[in-house]
């Protein structure tokens, strides 16, 4: 698998509790964990993506314009910060 090399930013404390599992040795370094941590989470979205899918399925189809909205308040995805 062809990798490149990226600059990312992460919060100090989370960066220095990655470093104290180097240290520790159970990550194997702060690269191998963040590319661990990616692709778990593209895993988790790919696994959600499915699993809505199959539900808007069983329940008639695609969410109305309101029940975006209710979710969107809900699951306060107004509130994120823009990537």
């Amino acid at each position: 698998m062809a990798t490149r090399k990226v600059t990312i930013t992460l919060d100090e404390a989370q960066l220095d509790q990655i470093r104290s599992l180097v240290q520790a040795r159970t990550a194997p370094s702060v690269s191998g964990f963040v590319q661990h941590a990616v692709s778990v989470a593209l895993d988790d979205v790919a696994g959600w993506g499915a699993m809505l899918a199959e539900a808007l399925r069983r329940t008639g189809g695609a969410l109305s314009d309101d029940e975006r909205a209710w979710a969107d308040d809900v699951l306060g995805a107004n509130s994120r910060p823009a990537a």
